[in-house]
């Protein structure tokens, strides 16, 4: 009895040195742990201060040449086509005739009103005698203002006249058809001729909402086209849009370029460059700013109170290996984490060590 006393005293002695042993070393192990863990958490980097500098503002956008106008040319009515004068490719001035419609009912209106203007030249002759009465007078002298009327809109429709100098650019009929209203053009239009002007052009840039106070009538801009690469056109900014498009945050500024030599024609691709002034603005090295994989979204980080914080930015003109930054959150004294940045996360404890 003695014995199985001592050998469970033994047994239970051993339990629990072992017990104590086990929890002795995985507090060991917990404080070693812990230990590489906070050695972990703070990330060492590099730094260098925010401040502004003066660049000067130079903006690229692409856009295509438009007609500075163009119209497309129709009678008042439905008729007959009496006569086309033009040509696609022929070049018109102001006032040429375009196209001649039948003049049959216009022919009417104008014996009416001949006539019309002898009975009223009658009537006067009796009203100054006092045969007539003044209101019978003042009747006839309203109908034929009226008919004089008609008569001068019929014969401007049915004549028409090139509304500017420019080139005919398009033909959709033939003398001798009936005109009846329907879409002829590529636009859904109805036409009997396109008439465009083409000297000046015109090209329209639709512009970040950043630009509005930036950009005046009067303005110039420089404009290439790949097709001459060796060449620059010089336009002038003659309208901007009073308003912003709430949906893109853009703006539209119609440029108006001469056409010297009739190079440039509607439809040609074109850069346009716009010299802003000088601006102040941050200018960091492009190696600080990364993209979030999948987007186009821009970032980089900033070192607050021993933290990393990520601050999303937009991007401006590039200048060889450095970016130009566009952002209502960052100001000058920042401190801008330049190396080990691409390890970070917002909130990660780091450690400066320029």
């Amino acid at each position: 009895m003695k014995y199985n006393i001592t050998i469970t005293a033994i047994v239970l002695s051993t339990m629990i040195f072992t017990a104590c042993s086990s929890k002795g070393t995985k507090s060991a192990s917990a404080s070693e742990s812990g230990s590489f863990t906070a050695e972990k958490a703070t990330i060492p980097v590099k730094t260098m201060t925010l401040s502004k500098a003066k660049i000067a503002r130079t903006i690229d956008y692409t856009a295509t040449v438009m007609p500075f106008e163009e119209v497309n040319v129709a009678p008042s009515t439905p008729g007959r086509i009496e006569k086309i004068f033009v040509e696609t490719g022929d070049r018109v001035k102001k006032g040429d005739n375009l196209f001649l419609m039948d003049r049959s009912q216009l022919y009417q209106l104008q014996l009416q009103l001949s006539n019309l203007e002898k009975d009223l030249s009658r009537l006067d002759t009796l009203l100054k005698s006092g045969s007539a009465k003044e209101q019978a007078y003042d009747q006839m002298k309203t109908q034929y203002d009226v008919l004089k009327t008609n008569v001068e809109f019929m014969e401007q429709n049915t004549l028409l006249k090139a509304p500017f100098s420019g080139v005919v650019t398009g033909r959709y009929f033939e003398s001798g058809e009936m005109y009846s209203g329907a879409p002829t053009t590529q636009t859904g239009k109805s036409a009997v001729v396109t008439v465009m002007q083409v000297n000046p052009l015109k090209v329209n840039v639709s512009l970040s909402e950043q630009y509005y106070p930036l950009i005046k009538k009067g303005m110039k801009v420089r404009i290439k086209a790949d097709v001459y690469s060796n060449q620059v056109f010089t336009g002038t900014i003659f309208l901007k849009a009073p308003t912003v498009n709430p949906l893109t945050r853009s703006f539209i500024s119609e440029i108006e370029v001469p056409n010297r030599n009739d190079l440039l024609k509607p439809g040609m691709f074109v850069r346009v460059s716009m010299d802003l002034g000088e601006v102040e603005t941050f200018v960091v090295p492009a190696n600080t700013v990364l993209i979030q994989e999948g987007t186009n979204i821009r970032y980089l980080f900033i070192a607050e109170n021993g933290s990393a914080k990520r601050v999303e930015v937009g991007i401006g003109k590039r200048f060889d290996d450095s970016l130009e930054l566009i952002s209502d959150i960052l100001k000058e004294g920042d401190q801008l984490v330049t190396e080990g940045q691409a390890r970070l996360t917002t909130g990660d404890k780091i450690s400066i060590v320029n």
